[in-house]
C-alpha cells in the first residue's frame, strides 16, 4: 500500500493567503522528505477556504522543491476549461515533472464556481464527459476534430509527444454516485474515493468497485485495485489526548465549512462545544484523531470493506497548527506506513529471532571466551615452566 495526501487545501478565512500557500509548499516538501508517495492538489474558485485556483501552477512550483513524490491534480475541473488547453498544459507539466505527474479530472465540487462563470451546474457532468472524450485522445497523440455547444476542435493535435507513455496516469473522483466508477472503467482511469470514510461512501465501496469492474470488462480495460485511492481525514499524536488537544486549533472551522459551504456529509457542524464535535466525527468513524494504532484500525477497516485498495490519502485539513500537522505526518511515516508496506515485519522477525537465539549463542560465545582464557593461561604456564627448566 502507498500513502499520500489530498490537499484541497483548507485554510482559515482570516489567514494571510500568501503565507498559507507557502505552508502548503512546505508540507509537500516535508512529505517528500518523509518518503510519502503522492500528493493531490485541488482546484477551487469560491468559498474562501480552498484557495488553490490552479493545481497545475502549484504542481509546477512544487516539482522544483521536491525530488521523488508524485504530484496529482485533484482535480482539474474540465467544464471550466477548453479541453485542448487542458491537454496542452498537462502534457507540458508531465515533461516539467519528469513523469511525476498524475492527472485527476472532475466535474466540479462547488456549484458557486460554475455559477460565477456562467456554467450550468446541471450540465457539468455531461460537459466533463464531452471534454474527456477529446482530452484522452489528445494526450495519446491522436488528431481530434470535434464540435459541441461549448468548444470546437479542428484537426487538433499536441505538438509535443508525451513524456509518460502512452500518456500520464489518469484518475477521477468517486463518492456515492455510479458516474465516477463508470467513467473510470470506461477509460481505464484510477479512482479517487474522496469521502471514503463518510457513512454513505463507506457503505457503497463494494458497489463502487463492482461498477468499475463491470465497465472495465465491457471496454476491454484491466481493473487494478492498486490505482484505487481512498481519502480520509487524519490527525495523530503520541496519545489520543494529545491528538484531541491539537485539533482544537482549527477543526471547527473545517466542520462549519462543510456544513454550510461544502457538501461533505459529516456528523458535526462546528457549532457545538469542540469536545462534542470531536467525539461526533470520531464516533461516526469519519476521522481518525488519535494514535498510529487508531489509524491502522481505520485503514484495515477500509481495506476489509472495499476488498482492497492501493493508496491511502490523508485529507489535509489544518485542524492542528503547522508543527503539529507535520508531526502527525511524521508519525504516519514512522509507525503506520511500515505496517502496510511489509517492512516492519522483517525487522520484528529479526528482533524475535535474535531473542530466541540469544541464550544458545551467548552460551556458545562464552564457552569460546572461556577456552581462550584457559588456553592463554596454559600457554603462559608452559612458557614459565620452560623458562624455569632452562634456568635450572
Amino acid at each position: 500500500m502507498r500513502f499520500g495526501t489530498f490537499l484541497a487545501p483548507f485554510h482559515g478565512t482570516d489567514e494571510n493567503a500568501t503565507l498559507a500557500l507557502e505552508r502548503d509548499f512546505q508540507l509537500i516538501e516535508h512529505l517528500d522528505n518523509l518518503d510519502f508517495d503522492e500528493a493531490w492538489i485541488g482546484e477551487h474558485h469560491s468559498g474562501g477556504m480552498e484557495i488553490i485556483a490552479s493545481p497545475e501552477i502549484f504542481i509546477a512550483a512544487a516539482s522544483q522543491r521536491t525530488q521523488r513524490i508524485r504530484l496529482g491534480t485533484g482535480v482539474v475541473t474540465l467544464p471550466y476549461h477548453h479541453p485542448f488547453m487542458v491537454a496542452e498544459r498537462i502534457n507540458q507539466l508531465d515533461h516539467q515533472t519528469r513523469g511525476r505527474l498524475m492527472f485527476g479530472v472532475g466535474a466540479g465540487a462547488l456549484p458557486y464556481d460554475a455559477d460565477m462563470i456562467g456554467v450550468d451546474v446541471s450540465r457539468i457532468r455531461e460537459m466533463m464527459d464531452e471534454s474527456l472524450e477529446v482530452v484522452i485522445p489528445l494526450l495519446r497523440g491522436e488528431t481530434v476534430t470535434r464540435k459541441t455547444d461549448w468548444f470546437e476542435l479542428h484537426e487538433a493535435r499536441l505538438q509535443v509527444a508525451a513524456y509518460t507513455q502512452p500518456h500520464v496516469e489518469l484518475a477521477i473522483p468517486s463518492v456515492v454516485s455510479p458516474s465516477g466508477p463508470r467513467t473510470a472503467g470506461r477509460y481505464g482511469m484510477g479512482l479517487l474515493s474522496t469521502a471514503a470514510t463518510t457513512k454513505a461512501a463507506f457503505d457503497t465501496l463494494p458497489d463502487t468497485w463492482e461498477i468499475y469492474e463491470e465497465q472495465a470488462l465491457e471496454h476491454g480495460v484491466t481493473a487494478d485495485r492498486r490505482n484505487w485511492r481512498l481519502v480520509g481525514p487524519v490527525h495523530i499524536a503520541e496519545t489520543r489526548e494529545k491528538a484531541r488537544e491539537n485539533v482544537k486549533f482549527g477543526i471547527q472551522n473545517w466542520l462549519h465549512y462543510f456544513a454550510y459551504v461544502g457538501h461533505l456529509p459529516l456528523a458535526a457542524t462546528g457549532e457545538k462545544d469542540v469536545e462534542s464535535d470531536i467525539d461526533a466525527i470520531i464516533d461516526a468513524e469519519i476521522a481518525v484523531i488519535g494514535t498510529p494504532d487508531d489509524l491502522e484500525k481505520q485503514i484495515t477497516r477500509l481495506n476489509e470493506k472495499s476488498g482492497g485498495f492501493g493508496v491511502f490519502l490523508d485529507m489535509a485539513h489544518n485542524w492542528a497548527d503547522f508543527e503539529q500537522t507535520k508531526r502527525s505526518y511524521e508519525l504516519i511515516a514512522r509507525y503506520v506506513v511500515p505496517r502496510f508496506s511489509g517492512t516492519a515485519g522483517r525487522q520484528d522477525q529479526a528482533y524475535r529471532w535474535a531473542m530466541e537465539k540469544k541464550p544458545e549463542l551467548i552460551e556458545r560465545r562464552q564457552a569460546g571466551v572461556d577456552r581462550a582464557i584457559q588456553n592463554h593461561a596454559l600457554e603462559r604456564k608452559a612458557k614459565r615452566d620452560k623458562s624455569s627448566a632452562s634456568s635450572a
